[in-house]
């Protein structure tokens, strides 16, 4: 414990340089992290394929396609890290200026939340995705990966932080937490980190929230649904769906409900079946919706069935009587993360993302755009469900906190108190502050 404690010290005293880092040297590191990964393919795949070749047999399916890491991965990472170039620098920005006198101004400006722990499973990608953010967002970063990943995140890491480091990033400000207990003693440590970070399964998620006093920002499920309304298109309809439900299944934003309007569900469903049928997506009907499904191969859903999240092929398919009932059905079933309308009927798809209480609305789009690198985040911290600082798929905003700026002349609190007090103006001003 004492060698974890000190280097996540260490961070947490690093992350007052990170956050006065400027940008130029900010792009820097990014630019020579991309480079590093480019070169060292070859390390990278080579680590990958120790911790594969491990998991093979004793890991479910999804969980070893989440592990492996290809050229088409590593692509993807070095594009990441690029992409972040093209956003501006967060620390320092004015959110918002207020002239309280005369010479008196307040300003409200970005800074970095501190020191940030990341917890995730199986998906060694998660360490760029991450640790690029962080340094651009000024903020200290210690990891907990998997087991199952072990070999694949210290080679990330390592390169990664070596290549920031070489461009004047403090190298104390990356910590990785690799040994078995190291998971609790990361939950511990609230009088280090200011922020914890999960990306995993529902009971993992669900456990660091349950075990810890730290901040926790993440989702715990992810519960989509589709609604496809009485005025939908049918074709785009079963397009959107086909492709909610099937061009990753193994993630958080995948579809794992349709909801289906009584009044087309005659037509709508025979063909949404058969592409199911088609792609092998495992059916879970209620017994309204199984009329319209005969021929095909179907399962009843169970009663206790229509809050679960499968990260599979498989989706449950019910009828309601329009959207006022989709919106409730949505709001009692689901996990507030994303769910979507198909209609052409503008009035129901305000009604929709007005009434419906989740952390992504979707009108007339696959519910897989609900991700931090599709929405131009450069990236993704993760995707939370909850009402603190930031909400849905998050970028370098849940990142970031502020602090307020006072910059006076001579001012004293005395002249604007008592029987003769000065007024205040509170005038809101587009002024910015330049830290």
């Amino acid at each position: 414990m004492a060698d974890t404690v000190s280097e996540v010290w260490a961070a947490k005293q690093a992350a007052l340089q990170m956050a006065a880092l400027n940008t130029a040297v900010k792009d820097a590191a990014l630019t020579a992290m991309a480079a590093a990964l480019d070169a060292q393919r070859t390390e990278i795949l080579a680590a990958n394929a120790v911790d594969v070749a491990a998991a093979e047999g004793k890991l479910p399916a999804e969980m070893i396609k989440r592990l492996k890491i290809s050229d088409g991965k590593i692509d993807d990472m070095v594009a990441g890290l690029q992409d972040l170039l093209r956003i501006p620098d967060p620390v320092g920005q004015t959110i918002s200026a207020m002239e309280l006198d005369t010479g008196l101004m307040l300003y409200q400006v970005r800074c970095p939340i501190g020191m940030i722990g990341v917890i995730f499973e199986s998906r060694p990608d998660v360490v760029p995705q991450i640790m690029s953010l962080c340094l651009k967002s000024g903020n200290s970063v210690a990891f907990k990966g998997g087991s199952e990943a072990a070999c694949s995140n210290r080679a990330l890491f390592t390169i990664l932080r070596d290549a920031a480091a070489g461009a004047g990033v403090p190298a104390a400000a990356f910590v990785l937490m690799e040994t078995r207990d190291d998971i609790n003693k990361i939950l511990s440590l609230d009088e280090y980190i200011d922020l914890l970070i999960p990306r995993g399964s529902y009971q993992f998620v669900r456990y660091i929230h349950e075990h810890t006093r730290i901040p926790v920002l993440g989702h715990a499920a992810g519960v989509c649904h589709v609604y496809v309304d009485g005025a939908a298109d049918m074709d785009l309809a079963l397009n959107i769906v086909l492709d909610a439900k099937t061009q990753y299944p193994a993630v958080c934003n995948a579809a794992e409900c349709l909801l289906v309007d009584r009044e087309i569900a005659p037509v709508f469903l025979p063909r949404m079946g058969a592409l199911f049928a088609e792609k092998g997506v495992e059916m879970r009907v209620s017994p309204e919706a199984k009329p319209f499904l005969a021929g095909l191969p179907v399962k009843d859903a169970a009663s206790d069935e229509w809050t679960k999240e499968y990260d599979d092929l498989i989706i449950r398919i019910g009828i309601v009587d329009g959207v006022d009932a989709a919106i409730d059905f949505i709001n009692s079933h689901g996990s507030h993360h994303t769910d979507a309308i198909i209609t052409a009927d503008e009035s129901r798809q305000r009604n929709f993302a007005r009434r419906v209480d989740s952390a992504d609305v979707l009108i007339n789009a696959s519910t897989r755009f609900a991700d931090g690198y599709r929405f131009g985040k450069g990236a993704e911290v993760g995707i939370a469900t909850g009402r603190i600082h930031a909400r849905g798929p998050m970028g370098m905003e849940g990142l970031m906190i502020y602090k307020y700026v006072l910059v006076g002349h001579g001012q004293v609190v005395r002249d604007y108190a008592g029987p003769h007090a000065k007024p205040f103006k509170h005038q809101p001003s587009n002024d910015r502050y330049v830290m």
